[in-house]
């Protein structure tokens, strides 16, 4: 407890605790190299990064335990951790606090409850003990009790980071003096000057009542009513960066939190003001959010930047501050640029009301939609590679994508044919995708039941350098009546803009323009993969990283894909010559980077110092491979190649393992252990070997006597592909059409009831399989 925190580590002299600092922290001051021209608050989030004098308000919500009757310990220790760590960053931190009075009040009912007469509670009896009402306590000397205690304890946190800290007590009269201004304004900077955090609150034990009505006085002056007033009023005065309030709300909404309707607004502009609805007060403290947004909107006309968070919530709040100057998406953002185009939120929204009128299209129509963006892609075929050649350009001057990279960022005629052809073929299968009857079952007279396939909803497909994914996916879409949101990599971003252009042309034809959106804007993607409200799955295309990534910041969508690659070739001891060579160089040499791409090559024991396996080394040597040797294939070398380092290795390039093994089920043992249940292929003349490695291995595709590079939706048939998933539900392999289709229950009776069929009820359960027969929308079924 508090008192346990001062006993161990005691006040001492600030300078003291300086020298401490400048003599043994390993952190260098002002690492950060940050430096801006105050004036002009930050546009977008991303900027927040750049912040170097920081101020963070704390609500009487975020310090106050839940009884209102002292401190909430645990927040406050995690609150200073992530202020000593910005502070050591070379970030100037100020910390504006509530808290005084609900210490004091602590302290106080301790000490009258301590000095009450020991005889007078024995005498009014044990239950009248219990009930024993304490007397109202007034805030003043609450606050007078509590600041002392409540700023030790402030030290004693700060001392654990080898930061030093220093109280300052204020009112209202402390600003209206132009003396008493400059002396704050001169002692604040010295204080940051030194590397010492001030600790602010305004001195509550002689604070007069604010003046009503008096909150606002012009861009030069605010009255300091409450802690948000005084926080934005130092902010304006220090000329900080940014200024974090933490509350007990997530922010500000267009409505009052929990409301039906109540929508987070990621970020606010002082033109909506009009179109806020504000609620009552917080549980504690004198300040509601109307306060709070008051005092923000003026500090952001100073020029500080803003945002409001919760500072209260147990799974945030060790990290809420630091993720507000990363620039993550946390909380509302004041600013004062509104961008031309709809938010996220509002995209997201647009596709979801889009894409429900695209699923009650019929077939034709939406296979008619897909058709027109095929002919776009051929017609219009010198504007879009006019686009890439820009994006290819570039890219080559940044020089900052690989040459795998920029092959799959590049665009050509013959692949622009082959998109159109592959989209001809998803328009012709989605004929009979949405609406489709898997199952009829009568379950009693006049009760029927489908099972029919309906869309998932909204798809997020996050993809990297390859611009032809975006028409691929977005026909996948069309075809399973699915909302889409794109979020392309920067590098091909003019050709994404002209790709998904021809894609909302197609779309219009049928006036469902908006099912398919563009995400352009400065959005993260970890802050896309917050979306749990509006988002129904995500489908990473990229490198393992990014995939992994993804599924790690998605902790409430669920994600369709892969985290590896990593694909192995056996070839058996009774494998043909001929094939052997020819499957082994296409499945590591035709693509290195891609995720089907041949990583580890395995071999039969039996096969080492035979004609086979010089051929095989022969023709990786011609191909430039890089050869790791695994442990057991290194034992059999005098001079090996360099012993790999692990064999969970998806190279992506022009390398590969080689490892030996005894048997087909050695192999099998080996990819189970070491593979990522990608595509797994063997390579032999004996069909029962090869059916026995064909039933054997859990992976998501597994091949005979062909090349790994097979694993793709185009070359299965699907038309394309939205990506290759290793997952054990829903889809696996190269996931097309189907794999983008969910179903749902449909029941068709006449007044029938549950208490129908109970031990009392007239009727019993029946279950009797029916014909299927295609279902179209708002079509019934013939028996």
């Amino acid at each position: 407890n508090y008192y346990q925190l001062i006993a161990i580590y005691p006040s001492s002299s600030p300078f003291l605790t300086l020298h401490a600092v400048r003599q043994w922290s390993n952190v260098p001051f002002f690492t950060v190299p940050l430096a801006r021209a105050h004036g002009k608050s930050f546009a977008h989030r991303s900027e927040l990064r750049q912040a170097k004098r920081i101020v963070v308000k704390l609500g009487s919500a975020v310090v106050t335990r839940g009884d209102e009757c002292g401190l909430a310990l645990g927040r406050l220790a995690s609150i200073v951790e992530q202020v000593a760590v910005l502070q050591n960053q070379g970030r100037e931190m100020m910390i504006v606090t509530s808290g005084a009075v609900a210490f004091g009040k602590q302290r106080l009912r301790h000490e009258i409850l301590l000095s009450q007469s020991v005889r007078q509670a024995l005498h009014s009896g044990q239950n009248q003990l219990k009930d024993m009402s304490l007397p109202v306590l007034e805030a003043r000397a609450c606050a007078a009790a509590g600041q002392s205690g409540l700023m030790a304890l402030y030290e004693a946190m700060f001392t654990q980071y080898s930061t030093c800290t220093a109280q300052i007590l204020v009112t209202n009269l402390d600003f209206h003096d132009d003396q008493k201004r400059r002396n704050l304004n001169s002692t604040l900077h010295e204080l940051l000057r030194m590397n010492i955090v001030p600790i602010i609150n305004t001195n509550d034990a002689v604070v007069p009542p604010p003046e009503p009505n008096s909150d606002l006085q012009g861009v030069n002056v605010i009255s300091i009513k409450d802690n948000d007033s005084l926080a934005a009023r130092l902010a304006v005065e220090m000329r900080a960066d940014l200024l974090i309030a933490l509350s007990d709300v997530e922010g500000l909404y267009d409505s009052p939190p929990g409301s039906d309707d109540a929508k987070l607004l990621d970020t606010f502009y002082p033109g909506d003001q009009h179109s806020i609805t504000y609620g009552t007060k917080s549980r504690v403290g004198i300040g509601g959010m109307e306060a709070k947004v008051k005092a923000a909107l003026w500090a952001l006309q100073g020029g500080t930047s803003v945002v409001i968070a919760n500072g209260t919530h147990p799974k945030v709040t060790g990290h809420v501050i630091t993720d507000i100057v990363e620039g993550k998406k946390v909380g509302t953002f004041f600013s004062e640029v509104k961008p031309a185009g709809p938010t996220v939120e509002q995209q997201t929204e647009m596709a979801r009301s889009a894409g429900r009128t695209l699923a009650s299209l019929e077939p034709e129509q939406r296979s008619d939609i897909i058709c027109i963006l095929a002919d776009l892609l051929t017609e219009r075929k010198d504007e879009i590679l006019s686009a890439n050649k820009n994006d290819m350009e570039h890219a080559v001057s940044t020089g900052r994508l690989s040459p795998a990279m920029l092959k799959r960022l590049s665009l050509s005629s013959s692949k622009l044919n082959s998109l159109s052809i592959g989209l001809r073929q998803i328009a012709v299968s989605s004929q009979d995708s949405v609406g489709r009857v898997l199952r009829r079952t009568r379950v009693a007279n006049k009760l029927e039941l489908e099972q029919i396939t309906v869309p998932i909803g909204v798809l997020l497909v996050i993809f990297e350098s390859r611009p032809d994914c975006l028409p691929q996916v977005s026909a996948l879409a069309i075809a399973s009546g699915n909302a889409l949101l794109l979020k392309g990599g920067k590098e091909a971003a003019n050709t994404n803009r002209i790709l998904h252009e021809l894609a909302q042309e197609a779309l219009s034809i049928h006036g469902v323009k908006d099912a398919i959106q563009l995400v352009s804007t400065r959005e993260e993607v970890e802050d896309l993969c917050r979306l749990e409200k509006m988002i129904d799955l995500i489908i990473p295309r990229g490198s393992s990283q990014l995939v992994r990534d993804i599924q790690r910041a998605a902790k409430s969508i669920p994600v369709l894909g892969h985290s590896e690659g990593i694909c192995h070739v056996y070839v058996d001891h009774e494998a043909s010559v001929d094939k052997a060579i020819k499957i082994i160089r296409d499945s590591k040499c035709d693509y290195p980077a891609a995720c089907n791409a041949m990583e580890t090559l395995l071999v039969h024991r039996d096969l080492l110092r035979t004609p086979l396996f010089d051929q095989i080394i022969d023709m990786l040597r011609t191909e430039h491979v890089k050869v790791h040797a695994g442990p057991k294939f290194a034992s059999y070398l005098t001079f090996s190649p360099s012993e790999v380092k692990s064999l969970r290795t998806e190279y992506g390039d022009l390398e590969c393992c080689i490892e030996v093994v005894d048997s087909m089920q050695e192999a099998v043992d080996h990819i189970h252990k070491y593979g990522s249940s990608h595509t797994d292929v063997i390579v032999t003349e004996n069909e029962d070997t090869a059916e026995q490695f064909l039933q054997q291995l859990d992976s998501a595709c597994v091949f005979w006597n062909a090349s790994s590079r097979f694993a793709d939706g185009y070359r299965f048939g699907l038309g394309a592909e939205v990506g290759i998933s290793t997952a054990r539900i829903h889809a696996r392999g190269p996931v097309g059409l189907e794999g983008l289709l969910t179903t749902k229950w449909v029941l068709r009776g006449e007044g029938q009831t549950a208490a129908d069929f109970s031990e009392q009820g007239s009727m019993t359960y029946l279950h009797e399989n029916l014909p299927v027969a295609q279902v179209l929308p708002g079509h019934r079924t013939t028996s």
